[in-house]
């Protein structure tokens, strides 16, 4: 086998190779120094082929002997061959011209090549040095730029953002800066930053408290203008249905029949309270772990705005506005406490609750310690109440301020029993004694509504034809009207208060027996004492009468007057108070008759010593009973009470006469003077009895038994027990003994000798009277 030919390069080849070679591409980042390696390869080639020419040049020069020899035998191809070679010689010698031009080219290009690489490689380690730089500084850039970006969530109030910034710095995964002095500056500067976020979203919620302090009364007046309206709804229903009379705002049965409509405090198109600030700096200390400081800061806070609602002296002027703040304020809490899940806890609410209940108590108790008006105390119980039913629909507990009520109302009827009291007074000083007269029906209709009257006087009124003049004065109309106004007011501060009814009941017993005893039966007494009037003392009489039946028939209707309110009987116990004013007031009347007459100067005119019997009465007993019957029978008062003065009026008569007859103010007197005083007895008798009052006769039973002794000389009889038992049991042996020793007296100043010896007889019998009957007085 014939040895393997080498491939032949020409220098065309070569100079086509070296055309296609690129070293620096415009469009690659690298170096196609790759491609120079083989065209390199080539030039060796080349110049191993000259060497090996060489060879055969020297090789053919040594053996041209046999070259000749063979190009004899072969020479048609050794010419062929010789030209072959010729022409090889000729190639070869510009081979080796091209490849000697070549190597100092490719030395040349390889040499620049080489500086080129090296600078290329240098420069090449340098970029990867500044790509590694840059690459470094712009996370650095980055980070710092997530650091200033902090800086400014804060101030744009973007807390959470912020915070979790933060946090992705810390889990940045390890890098080549994570060993910088930059990145653990930059770590150890994040205490500070979260810090700074803590301050931030503090004092973002500071100031959402001083907001949510100045929008509280807002709140509260919205609260309570909806419990205003849902109460006023509940009593217009109320009074449509008898059957919900007796439950408030707030009951069982109206809970279930409100129609509740949804009207958020908080949120509505009059006031909008955002609590977002509150839930981000939650949010915060959560992720902070620092909650249980926010607890404390906030409840700190809230407790110290608490304080502020209300100051240490409270004007009643201002106990709305107060009420209206700490019902926002509570609300505010409420949706606090169940909006934040475990943040505020119910203790902490409630115990700024009850110190904010004590110290509004305690206010309101100061400022009503100067307040001397009931409807003072009205006021504030209505504000309290309305307070109360609003706080309670937010499940508050308010029985403490329920008690603190019902000791207000305490003093209020003690305030509104003097404020009656003095009107009631001021009525009966005012009144004229009058007989109240009606015109209209509208007007009978109206007293007839207001008095107390037992259902037959009632009727018997409403059928009398008008104009009417009805038994009772005005006084007694504007004392019923006062009597309701007061019941009326009484209940009015009990609505909507729940408590212990019989107590209650037991109060107001108490304040209208106060009121009926004191301020209407004894000024009515003591105007009845200083009236010498008769016919004011007769209408007093029946202004006293109408009020006794008015005390057991206001018993009966006090269960329909009070509103809202269960409990027992009410006894009303005044009705002994104006039968005692009525006895008083009857006593005056028969005083003031009794008085009167004491003017009828006809007992001075009695001659107690005549010298014989008259045959007709005094004249002065004429004008008498004529005045008495006269006055007496156009009083208007019942028959009994007449009956009354006629005997109180007789009676005076004959203790008068007595008393003429056994007084000290006569010291003697003859059996003619006592003749002529049974002569005046017997006109009145009869006087009497024809005016239809027989009875009257009985007062002057003792002055004719004691005239009837003397006259008949029954001493004797009366000094013997049995018969005296019998038959002078009403005479007062004081009374004989006197008569007697008066007439003794006369006798013994008589000159004849009968009348010496009647007037010693008449000593003796008078010295047995007061031996038998030492201890007895007249």
């Amino acid at each position: 086998m014939p040895p393997r030919r080498r491939q032949q390069f020409t220098q065309e080849n070569v100079e086509q190779q070296l055309q296609q070679i690129h070293l620096l591409d415009p469009s690659s980042t690298s170096e196609n120094l790759e491609q120079l390696g083989p065209i390199i390869k080539q030039i060796h080639t080349n110049r191993q082929q000259e060497a090996y020419l060489r060879a055969v040049k020297q090789l053919i020069d040594s053996k041209d002997a046999e070259i000749e020899q063979i190009c004899a035998d072969n020479y048609q191809e050794f010419i062929g061959s010789v030209s072959t070679l010729f022409t090889i010689k000729s190639y070869t010698t510009n081979l080796r011209e091209t490849i000697t031009s070549l190597d100092q080219s490719v030395a040349q290009v390889g040499q620049g090549l080489v500086e080129k690489k090296r600078a290329l490689l240098k420069s090449k380690k340098t970029a990867a040095n500044l790509d590694e730089g840059i690459d470094t500084l712009q996370a650095s850039l980055r980070i710092l730029d997530v650091v200033n970006r902090v800086g400014e969530m804060i101030e744009e109030g973007k807390y959470w953002s912020a915070l979790r910034s933060l946090e992705d710095i810390e889990s940045m995964p390890p890098t080549s800066l994570s060993q910088t002095p930059l990145f653990q500056h930059l770590l150890s500067s994040l205490p500070s930053l979260r810090s700074q976020i803590k301050d931030a979203v503090t004092a973002t919620m500071k100031q959402w408290l001083l907001d949510i302090r100045n929008v509280s009364a807002q709140v509260g007046q919205l609260a309570l203008e909806a419990m205003d309206s849902r109460t006023r709804r509940w009593r217009s229903r109320r009074d449509k249905d008898p059957m919900l009379k007796l439950n408030r705002v707030g009951s069982a049965v109206e809970s279930v029949t409100y129609e509740k409509i949804d009207h958020n405090v908080l949120d509505n198109d009059a006031l909008k309270v955002d609590f977002t600030d509150l839930y981000q700096c939650i949010h915060i200390y959560t992720a902070l772990d620092a909650l249980d400081d926010l607890r404390k800061s906030y409840q700190a806070d809230r407790k110290a705005q608490s304080d502020l609602i209300i100051q240490d002296i409270l004007q009643l002027s201002q106990l709305f506005s107060v009420t209206q703040e700490i019902v926002g304020f509570f609300i505010i809490e409420t949706h606090v406490l169940n909006t934040t899940g475990s943040f505020r806890s119910e203790r902490d609410v409630e115990e700024l609750w009850d110190a904010l209940l004590g110290r509004l108590s305690s206010a309101v108790d100061r400022a009503l310690s100067r307040e001397t008006d009931a409807d003072s105390y009205l006021r504030v119980k209505e504000g309290l109440i309305a307070f109360v039913m609003t706080l309670e629909t937010y499940s508050y507990s308010t029985t403490s301020l329920h008690s603190f009520i019902i000791v207000l109302f305490e003093r209020y009827v003690s305030l509104l029993e003097k404020q009656f009291g003095r009107h009631l007074e001021s009525i009966i000083s005012q009144d004229d004694c009058l007989p109240m007269f009606i015109e209209t029906e509208l007007e009978r209709d109206s007293v007839l509504d207001t008095v107390w009257l037992t259902n037959s006087e009632r009727e018997q009124l409403l059928e009398s034809p008008l104009p009417v003049n009805f038994p009772w004065s005005q006084g007694f109309y504007l004392c019923c009207q006062d009597i309701r106004s007061f019941v009326q007011n009484f209940y009015q501060f009990l609505e909507g208060v729940s408590q212990h009814h019989r107590n209650i009941d037991d109060l107001l017993s108490k304040s209208l027996e106060n009121l009926l005893t004191k301020h209407i039966a004894e000024n009515m007494a003591r105007r009845a004492e200083a009236t010498s009037n008769l016919s004011q003392l007769a209408q007093i009489i029946t202004n006293l009468e109408h009020f006794e039946v008015a005390c057991t028939e206001l018993e009966r209707s006090l269960t329909s007057i009070r509103s809202s309110q269960r409990g027992g009987t009410i006894r009303v116990n005044a009705s002994t108070a104006f039968a005692a004013a009525l006895r008083r007031a009857l006593a005056r009347v028969y005083n003031s008759i009794t008085s009167k007459l004491d003017e009828f100067d006809g007992f001075s005119q009695y001659d107690w010593t005549p010298t014989s019997r008259a045959n007709r009465p005094s004249q002065y007993l004429d004008e008498l009973v004529n005045w008495l019957t006269t006055v007496v029978d156009t009083l208007v008062i019942k028959e009994e009470y007449k009956d009354q003065a006629y005997q109180s009026a007789v009676e005076y008569l004959a203790e008068n006469l007595m008393e003429f007859l056994t007084g000290r103010s006569i010291p003697m007197l003859n059996e003619f003077a006592i003749h002529n005083i049974l002569i005046d007895v017997d006109f009145l008798e009869d006087e009497f009895k024809q005016a239809g009052r027989p009875q009257l006769m009985s007062a002057f039973a003792e002055l004719r038994a004691v005239a009837s002794i003397v006259l008949n000389s029954n001493v004797q009889q009366f000094l013997n027990p049995a018969i005296r038992q019998n038959a002078y049991g009403g005479i007062r042996p004081k009374r004989l003994q006197a008569m007697l020793e008066k007439l003794a007296r006369f006798g013994g100043q008589c000159r004849d000798a009968p009348s010496r010896e009647r007037g010693e007889r008449r000593r003796k019998e008078a010295e047995a009277i007061g031996k038998i009957y030492p201890a007895e007085t007249r």
